[in-house]
């Protein structure tokens, strides 16, 4: 009996310790939280604080974002992505430009962008009927309503997309004054603007050298044969031509020399 009591009281405290293990809080999010200064979401720029938030703006008006605030020193834009049918991502960029104390052409701008994402949601339409003895019933009418609505919400982290915009706002910056802090021009390539293609430069294709005959073995030459002088040949005489002679003509016909047998007489 004491036996299976102390199993059951093992098997209690096993069933407990589990259930505290399961139980144990976890790591808050706000733990991850370092506050180093890394440099992903803040830049300097030689302008003053106003100039910078203007570079801001126009860099986000470049790449369609929509500006929802007036504020000289704060930027806010909007744009929106349909993934899908069901699916809809929207980015807002948040930009503050401040001065930095270094003077008045001197400032610091801070950016962040938050992504939400939204998703397509059906909900049935019901209406309430009232029975006397039930009471209120819910029926379903047969019609639905189709929303969006928003299932995450996230803030951009990714240094890549931040140097990529601090880049653009450098393009943004008043002349004279990349030319003074030697900030060196950004081709168009860099603005996602493709440049065309060059056309192939055709290579020369040089002709095969021809390499030179190896010389056959050396032989002896015969000397040539002398010929003989061509003597000039006497030319021969022209033979004189005979002179036809003439062919007598006969007009009269000799006499025959057998004689005509006579006809034979006709039968009485």
């Amino acid at each position: 009996m004491s036996t299976s009591f102390h199993v059951r009281s093992l098997g209690l405290a096993l069933v407990l310790a589990g259930a505290a293990g399961c139980s144990s809080p976890k790591t808050a999010i706000y733990e991850h939280e370092s506050f180093d200064d890394s440099g992903t979401f803040s830049r300097d720029y030689p302008v003053s604080d106003v100039a910078a938030c203007e570079a801001a703006r126009r860099a986000l008006l470049s790449q369609g974002y929509i500006i929802t605030s007036s504020d000289p020193k704060l930027v806010v834009g909007n744009k929106s992505f349909q993934q899908t049918g069901e699916t809809h991502l929207q980015i807002s960029f948040n930009v503050v430009c401040a001065d930095d104390g270094k003077g008045n052409n001197h400032s610091t701008m801070f950016a962040n962008a938050l992504q939400d994402r939204y998703a397509l949601k059906k909900v049935n339409n019901s209406a309430s009927l009232g029975v006397g003895v039930l009471g209120s019933v819910s029926m379903p009418i047969g019609s639905t309503d189709d929303s969006m609505v928003k299932v995450a919400s996230e803030t951009v982290s990714a240094p890549k997309f931040y140097d990529r915009y601090f880049a653009l706002v450098e393009v943004f910056l008043p002349q004279e004054v990349k030319k003074a802090a030697h900030i060196p021009e950004k081709p168009k390539a860099d603005l996602g603007v493709p440049e065309p293609k060059a056309a192939p430069v055709a290579e020369k294709v040089e002709a095969p050298k021809t390499e030179p005959a190896a010389p056959a073995a050396s032989e002896p030459l015969a000397p040539p044969t002398e010929t003989a002088p061509i003597a000039p040949q006497a030319e021969p005489e022209p033979e004189p031509t005979p002179t036809p002679t003439p062919t007598p003509t006969n007009t009269t016909l000799p006499a025959p020399t057998e004689s005509i047998a006579p006809l034979p007489a006709p039968a009485p």
